[in-house]
């Protein structure tokens, strides 16, 4: 059975040991060692990364108490050189830590139990047995836990016997009954874990609430520890300040300043969409006007689809059948009011895979887009003399 060094010496970044099986698979390598410094992934903590004789750890696996290193390669010696990669060890150990105390301090404060942890490269969550956290509350914890941060709280990593464990205050009761191991932050929290953590509070530097959301029932809290902590509050305290500038604001009235531009972008848009109402009413006339057919076909350079729907509309009341293209979009609209002998639907279905066309609709109304503005045209000239061959 490997020795593992991760908890007996858990600050140990360099070692020599020696190879004691090598498992060759199809396109990899299994090695285990007399003793390792490897964390396998496990408790919702990621494995460790490093190196074997230079050669990269792929991956770390625990499986009945025997630890194995991926490689893609086999060690060439039966002494071998390792060394992980600490600052990966350390960030997990941030995270994991984290999240204990992040843990207790909720439990402590509200009663909501955490039921699940994940540890990503770039989130990290706890679900928790509640349907709302609110703003104020998530202030709350933050205080709270950073609040112990500061405190720099010891913490102990010891293993107890099943016969011990019950006269600990844990967290949650584990379902191991040997070898199990405990992580106590002092006076705050006790609870069964095979992760690494950091050795105070403190070394944690900060924790922040990043989001939350709503999630199966329970309330998903985003969070980062440490340096990811740091990284969040200089991103996002740059982008503020960027937004600051950009709005020739103060950080503080950001907020107020762009509340007021989404008033005003709303007044805005309303009285926009009525200036349109108006221009699409004058020139759905001036289409009618000009017509000498009950079939109005025309072009357009820079009218959306919405665009065309909203101008057809006012067109068709009026028993009038529309084929509008759009050279913005390479979309096609065909429409009318019911008083036709023609179903646009059926019609595209049947036809416009032949002009690299794809598209449907209904018994009045129908669009398509296509990949040229040609094809659009030349399935517009032929809706037009298929509807007049069957009024003639």
């Amino acid at each position: 059975m490997t020795k593992k060094l991760f908890y007996t010496y858990p600050t140990c970044t360099n070692w020599t040991a020696r190879v004691t099986n090598i498992i060759e698979k199809e396109d990899y390598f299994l090695i285990t060692l007399d003793e390792t410094a490897f964390y396998p992934e496990g408790g919702g903590q990621p494995a460790d990364q490093g190196f074997i004789n230079q050669l990269e750890v792929l991956d770390v696996i625990e499986e009945e108490n025997e630890i194995y290193h991926k490689l893609a390669s086999k060690p060439d010696t039966p002494e071998v050189s390792c060394e992980i990669d600490w600052n990966l060890r350390f960030d997990h150990s941030q995270q994991h830590t984290g999240q204990h105390l992040l843990s207790a301090s909720i439990i402590e404060r509200f009663g909501y139990v955490t039921k699940s942890f994940h540890l990503g490269t770039d989130n990290v969550t706890i679900d928790i047995e509640t349907t709302q956290l609110s703003e104020t509350d998530i202030i709350e914890i933050e205080q709270r836990v950073n609040q112990y941060i500061y405190q720099n709280r010891e913490i102990k990593t010891y293993f107890v016997t099943e016969e011990e464990l019950s006269s600990l205050p844990l967290r949650k009761v584990p379902e191991v009954t040997d070898d199990i191991r405990i992580v106590e932050i002092d006076g705050i929290d006790v609870s069964a874990c095979c992760g690494t953590h950091v050795n105070h509070t403190g070394q944690l530097g900060m924790i922040r609430i990043v989001k939350t959301e709503k999630q199966k029932g329970m309330v998903r809290v985003y969070f980062k520890c440490g340096y990811r902590a740091l990284v969040d509050y200089q991103q996002s305290g740059s982008i503020l300040n960027k937004i600051s500038s950009h709005l020739s604001s103060n950080r503080e009235s950001v907020l107020a300043k762009i509340e007021k531009l989404e008033a005003e972008n709303k007044s805005f848009q309303k009285e926009m969409e009525g200036l349109k109402e108006e221009m699409d009413q004058h020139f759905a006339q001036e289409l009618v006007n000009k017509t000498t057919s009950n079939v109005i076909s025309f072009t357009f350079n820079n009218r959306t689809l919405k665009d065309m729907q909203r101008l057809a509309r006012l067109v068709i009341e009026q028993n009038y059948l529309v084929i509008f293209q759009s050279e913005l979009e390479k979309k096609l609209f065909i429409a009318h009011n019911g008083s036709f002998d023609f179903h646009p639907g059926q019609f595209l279905k049947d036809h416009v895979k032949n002009f690299q066309g794809k598209g449907g609709g209904n018994a009045t109304s129908a669009q398509a887009s296509f990949e040229t503005n040609d094809d659009m045209a030349r399935l517009s000239t032929h809706i037009e003399n298929n509807i007049k061959s069957k009024t003639l």
